[in-house]
């Protein structure tokens, strides 16, 4: 279910506060929440991951996105959750947390074909973000 971008990153879609013992023990130290509140009727409170975190001993941030894209504050807040990695980001379909990652990746300094590589693996595509991913990373390919 947990799909592996990086040694310290992970994306999943929907995750319920029963996953976070797993997130756990299978070394996660962070989880982000990238989805909205409220976006489907079939989607467990936040909160209820957050305290399910704070149980398990793990770092809870959310960052939702929306239909309206991603803004610098969003991807500089993901860079800074990276660093208390690993890190297992979710949303409804792991999609926008991959996108998400791979934009903080590249503000990081990660080079965007390294990105694209690594989002590729996990079966996401993220070549569309490359103008935006050479702008973040300095203008690096």
């Amino acid at each position: 279910m947990f799909i592996r971008i990086t040694d310290r990153v992970s994306v999943a879609p929907q995750i319920t506060p029963d996953m976070v013992v797993d997130a756990a023990g299978q070394g996660f130290r962070t989880i982000v929440n990238n989805r909205p509140e409220g976006e489907s009727t079939d989607q467990p409170p936040g909160a209820s991951i957050a305290a399910a975190c704070a149980v398990a001993g793990l770092n809870y941030v959310a960052i939702p996105i929306d239909h309206t894209g991603f803004s610098l504050d969003q991807v500089t807040a993901m860079a800074d959750a990276l660093a208390d990695g690993p890190v297992l980001a979710f949303c409804r379909s792991g999609t926008r947390s991959c996108n998400l990652w791979a934009l903080a990746a590249a503000q990081q300094g990660m080079a965007p074909a390294d990105i694209i590589a690594a989002a590729s693996e996990g079966g996401y595509n993220v070549a569309g973000l490359m103008p935006l991913l050479k702008q973040l990373a300095g203008g690096q390919a």
